[in-house]
């Protein structure tokens, strides 16, 4: 047996898993006549409390499906893939790479990382990028899930962490705002964190669909809060003049902890309720109720994508953070802000390298010493090391363009998959076309690999070491339950191999354990300091009941678990007070009531709860793909009855960065200007096609809440499913 933790989101759950004797059929997939080579048990834990989704608990399955890669692959002449010697394939990349870094420069090589790898791979994939690369162009697709509360965070307080408290802490809340976030269906297990709260009548849920999260607040358990898709901030700006207005500060703490009330409290007293209600929609009574209840005392406020992606998400995340502050929660024992982050290790993933200006410890790439302190721990000089790169979705408008001109020639992407996660799908689909080179590394053969030049297969979670962060800060043990098939390789160990091939300087060690302490000498010193950490040190927390917070400097005591609680005693910037930062509201916001014109409508993304991310994964699973096996546009019946569309009618969306075809659902609980299509599909179902590339210019987070569509009845053919 081993002790692990799912593969999915950041929460986390803890599970064990018991490899399937010979003879069993434990493990047997009947409905495929397959046999899982582990069977999994949750595991208590203060997380998920023994509790898994169904996601967790069909997650074996994905060790023995079809679409599992297992031997390296390259393209032929013709377009197909031949299975190759992992030396011959090894050589192809080596020698692309050479050739492109001659001809254009390093920088004509960029790199592509994911939320999902473990801390060891992304900190590895970074110093690879930097060193044997020499390429400044890395970033990962946690730019997509992070990157504004990460922005908004940093600027506030000097540090980002999604949950700077414990998820238990949250027990005790008598109040949480959720603000655009729906864990009941992406993390089911955290709603036991939320149970407090709806008892006390608590629960506000802001969000312009009824998720199922927001429907844990009928009954008296709360307040559902709708307004028009892109006005959080406006929302948020108005709920803070209100606490303002009606003396609900916490003067004390304003005075004592924080930085710029004054240029605050003017910047919101343009948004009193009845403006802010004719922009997003939210009545004057529901705005009181909630400032006047947010003010009671032992209130929580946790933000996720829905405030995030937008142009305007860190400002909006900022403002989050501002009404927590003027409150006096954050910091506080029975209050708090936070961001519920995503992806598994979208928090360990974003700290030590994969983002396009960090390096490990999330230190700026541009700080001095901090380029000094890691280049001294990889033995290079600090002059060696390229400056910042650029975000991921500006990085994927290079991809293909002529070299000398500061284009993309080469791409290595690992654990992550583009041509669904990506906005502008079309315009990415074009350039992945238009390379050199195209590598990817992962485990299951998606629809990024299916352009590739190169895959290389990769081992699973369950078949791998490492260790990974949730989303308050946790560092977690992975623990290998079975191996992996005879031909997959660690990216540690392939990238290894390419260093060597390309004479990179270094060392380029494969045992995850190994890598990790390099990580934590990187780290020392660092905001995410992992000194005093070790796979020998996490396992013996682990069997003696005790966590592993981060910051968790070298030198703590057997008893420590590091600091599970931020801000406590003063926050990360030189002087230990909080910034308030004034935001403004963009135009078309501020002087229009919200909503799009009368032929369009407002198109908002999302998850489901039966699947994750691309979908790459889950749509593999005959569970959950038999759960959600299309993807289905959630309309406002009466928006349905004005277009003449029947409940299931086949329709397409379209506007000019593409079109797509699906079919519909009724959803009284949507606001009628509003459609919402899940981002789990591929193909003529991929809602990305529709998604601009326009992104925030603190975050460089992509717009995918708030796109302008048509809809109109398909006739003849039906939608494709």
């Amino acid at each position: 047996m081993s002790d692990t933790h799912c593969p999915y989101c950041a929460l986390q759950c803890a599970m064990r898993l018991t490899p399937v004797t010979a003879g069993s059929d434990d493990g047997f997939d009947k409905l495929n006549h397959r046999a899982a080579p582990v069977t999994v048990s949750p595991r208590e834990f203060p997380t998920n409390r023994g509790g898994l989704c169904r996601k967790g608990w069909t997650s074996a399955e994905l060790l023995a499906r079809p679409g599992r890669v297992v031997h390296p692959l390259i393209r032929q002449p013709d377009g197909s893939f031949a299975e190759a010697a992992w030396d011959a394939a090894l050589e192809l990349i080596a020698e692309r790479l050479r050739a492109a870094r001659a001809t254009f420069g390093p920088d004509a090589v960029a790199v592509f990382g994911g939320g999902g790898l473990t801390n060891e791979k992304a900190y590895q994939l970074g110093k690879f990028a930097r060193l044997a690369l020499g390429t400044s162009r890395i970033d990962y697709n946690g730019r997509y899930c992070m990157s504004s509360a990460a922005a908004a965070g940093n600027r506030a307080f000097g540090l980002d962490r999604g949950l700077p408290f414990r998820v238990t802490d949250l027990d005790e809340a008598r109040t949480i705002m959720l603000i655009g976030s729906n864990p009941a269906d992406t993390m089911p297990p955290f709603t036991r964190h939320l149970e407090g709260a709806r008892e006390a009548g608590g629960l506000i849920v802001v969000d312009p669909r009824q998720t199922t999260t927001a429907k844990l607040t009928q009954d008296g358990a709360g307040i559902h809060l709708q307004p028009a898709p892109g006005t959080d901030l406006v929302l948020l700006l108005g709920l803070t003049h209100l606490v303002i207005a009606e003396d609900l500060v916490d003067r004390a703490f304003i005075d004592a902890r924080t930085e710029g009330f004054a240029a605050l409290r003017r910047s919101v007293s343009q948004w009193w309720p009845e403006r802010v209600a004719s922009v997003t929609g939210v009545p004057v009574e529901l705005q009181r109720r909630v400032a006047r209840r947010l003010a009671e005392g032992g209130a929580y406020l946790l933000t996720g994508r829905g405030v995030e992606q937008h142009v305007d998400g860190t400002d909006t995340a900022t403002a989050a953070i501002n009404l927590a502050l003027v409150l006096g929660l954050v910091g506080s024992a029975d209050g708090g802000y936070g961001t519920m982050t995503g992806q598994g290790n979208g928090q360990g993933g974003r700290e030590h390298g994969q983002k396009a200006d960090q390096l490990p410890g999330y230190r700026k790439i541009t700080d001095l010493a901090a380029r000094a302190h890691v280049a001294a721990v990889w033995g290079v000089e600090p002059e060696t090391l390229p400056g910042p790169g650029i975000p991921a979705t500006e990085l994927l408008g290079l991809l293909g363009r002529p070299g000398a001109r500061g284009g993309v020639r080469c791409l290595l992407v690992h654990g992550s998959n583009l041509l669904v996660s990506s906005p502008d799908v079309n315009a990415v689909r074009a350039g992945l076309a238009g390379l050199d080179l195209l590598v990817v590394c992962d485990f299951v053969f998606n629809e990024t690999a299916a352009l590739a030049d190169v895959v290389l297969p990769v081992p699973q979670w369950a078949e791998e070491e490492g260790t990974m962060t949730n989303l308050e800060g946790r560092v977690l043990r992975r623990q290998a339950a079975i191996a992996p098939p005879a031909e997959a390789r660690s990216e540690l160990w392939i990238m290894a191999e390419l260093a060597r091939r390309l004479d990179a300087p270094s060392t380029w060690p494969t045992d995850p354990a190994v890598v990790f302490d390099e990580l934590a000498l990187a780290s020392a010193g660092g905001i995410a300091d992992y000194s005093g950490l070790s796979h020998a040190r996490l396992d013996a927390q682990l069997a003696a009941g005790r966590a592993a917070y981060w910051p968790f400097a070298a030198g703590a005591t057997d008893e420590s678990e590091g600091t599970p609680r931020l801000f406590a005693d003063g926050f990360a910037h030189p002087d230990g007070r909080a910034r308030l930062v004034a935001v403004k509201v963009r135009s078309e916001i501020a002087d229009v009531p919200a909503g799009p014109a009368d032929d369009e409508l407002t198109l908002i993304t999302g998850r489901l709860l039966g699947h994750y991310q691309s979908g790459a994964q889950t749509r593999l699973v005959p569970e959950l793909l038999e759960a959600a096996p299309e993807a289905l546009l959630e309309i406002h019946p009466a928006t349905a009855a004005r277009l003449g569309l029947g409940d299931g009618a086949a329709v397409e969306l379209s506007n000019e960065h593409g079109r797509v075809e699906c079919r519909v659902v009724f959803a009284p609980g949507i606001r009628p200007d509003t459609v919402f299509l899940p981002f789990h599909f591929a193909g003529d179902e991929s809602v990305n096609r529709l998604v601009a590339a326009a992104c925030d210019p603190i975050s460089g987070m992509p717009e995918f809440k708030r796109s302008r569509v048509r809809v109109r009845a398909l006739t003849g053919e039906a939608a494709t499913a």
